[in-house]
């Protein structure tokens, strides 16, 4: 347990460090109402640096989620190995629980990192500590219900699809490092696809108090009805293209790790 717990917080942190300026990309798509949020004003005003701005938190959240994740995704996949004997399907079962005990464990340090992302030049935050005292208790768990509903299939979806494409690269690629970082990247691809509009809304709920330009949702139906009625139902999918080019990196450099990790760390 401890090696699992020490395996994903790192493939987290990894993963989600050295691809840090796309996700800042996606998440400015989804929320383009927001001021000042493009890549090109973040340089100009704010440095390049700041392309990683919210990341800090992010691996403070990524850490224990991940390590979270990855363990509890082992746990329950031995644990339900008498009752699910179809490897796919208790991936996906595994993935699944996974995704809502990760979430659930950590869903306030998600919020937080969002909204340092997304201002500029601190307007609204000096810091992570800043953040968490200005933002109250119900502002910290908006969204968390379309969360745990998105993510909770998004997980079962990637761990499903990376066993399932590992195996398949395996017969023509040869060099298992290489089976590893495009199974894990396809396989994030794979299960976005499935699942994003429910991360849009759910940084749309994040938002919500933020910043004067964010559109005021009633709750999650609300906002998907607002969404769809103002921006078409392709609204659901805004952002999707930047999340496409920073998912492939991202998965697979994470299943990279975790799958290096196990190699490394298996007589402990």
């Amino acid at each position: 347990m401890n090696r699992d717990l020490l395996i994903g917080g790192l493939s987290g942190i990894v993963s989600r460090t050295s691809t840090a300026p796309l996700e800042l990309m996606k998440m400015q798509q989804q929320n383009f109402f927001v001021p000042n949020a493009t890549f090109k004003d973040v340089i100009q005003k704010e440095g390049i640096r700041h392309l990683w701005k919210g990341n800090y938190t992010n691996c403070i959240r990524i850490f224990p989620q991940y390590s979270i994740n990855f363990a509890a995704f082992e746990f329950f996949n031995k644990n339900i190995d008498p009752y699910i004997k179809n490897d796919n399907a208790k991936n996906l079962v595994a993935g699944s629980l996974a995704g809502l005990t990760a979430m659930s464990s950590v869903y306030p340090l998600e919020t937080i990192r969002s909204r340092l992302a997304l201002q500029t030049n601190k307007s609204h935050y000096s810091g992570i500590t800043d953040a968490f005292f200005k933002t109250s208790i119900r502002e910290k768990y908006r969204g968390m219900g379309m969360s745990l509903l998105g993510f909770a299939p998004y997980n079962g979806l990637n761990f499903a699809f990376f066993y399932y494409y590992k195996t398949l690269f395996s017969k023509f690629i040869e060099a298992e490092d290489m089976v590893n970082l495009v199974a894990g990247g396809v396989s994030g691809m794979s299960a976005v696809s499935w699942t994003y509009p429910s991360d849009l809304v759910r940084r749309r709920l994040q938002l919500q108090g933020f910043d004067k330009s964010v559109p005021k949702y009633n709750g999650i139906r609300d906002c998907f009805r607002q969404i769809i009625r103002q921006e078409g139902f392709t609204g659901l999918y805004r952002g999707l293209g930047a999340c496409y080019i920073k998912i492939f990196p991202t998965v697979g450099i994470q299943f990279w790790c975790i799958e290096k990790g196990k190699q490394l760390l298996k007589d402990y």
